[in-house]
């Protein structure tokens, strides 16, 4: 699968398989998340691979319920570390948001070619990850991502054309407008 068919195939799956994710394919989605890009290659992050049934329960209770991230047999945790990221990143403060995001979603992209779903969570409570996960006051959890093998009824298509903007919506020439 190239690059742009994963980019087609990747969906937000909610049902997962109980099927453990063999060790060579977590090897991969690791190396996808280390050689991910970030501003001044300061690389401020840090990727908790959470397998523990349990803490994997208690993460989906802290975010907001969504009780189907606990089905995943691996949820990685992307935390970011303010303190090491490039500081003067336009006009959003530093790099961390952005460098952690980059990274997960070449993680996304990876576990869609090894085919594996995942989902984007992103409302969660903060403090209660931390104190779950253990996750120093400094480092801050951006982004939460369920990763497994799509439950049987999960149906894994191509984007299709009629769900996106059309180019003349989302694409500018020299100005905005």
């Amino acid at each position: 699968m190239n690059v742009l068919e994963a980019i087609r195939m990747r969906r937000s799956v909610r049902a997962y398989a109980s099927k453990a994710i063999p060790p060579e394919i977590l090897d991969r989605l690791r190396q996808a998340l280390r050689f991910a890009p970030s501003a001044c290659n300061l690389q401020p992050w840090r990727f908790i691979f959470v397998f523990d049934p349990q803490i994997r329960q208690r993460l989906a209770q802290a975010a907001q319920e969504q009780l189907f991230i606990a089905d995943a047999p691996l949820i990685v945790v992307g935390c970011g570390l303010p303190h090491q990221a490039y500081q003067t990143m336009g006009g959003s403060g530093n790099s961390v948001d952005i460098d952690v995001t980059i990274a997960l979603d070449h993680l996304a992209l990876a576990a869609v070619a090894e085919g594996l779903g995942m989902c984007w969570i992103g409302a969660f409570d903060e403090l209660e990850i931390k104190k779950l996960l253990c996750v120093p006051r400094q480092a801050k959890v951006v982004a939460l991502m369920p990763v497994g093998y799509p439950a049987a009824g999960e149906l894994i298509s191509p984007v299709a054309d009629s769900q996106r903007k059309t180019g003349s919506e989302i694409f500018a020439i020299d100005r905005f407008a």
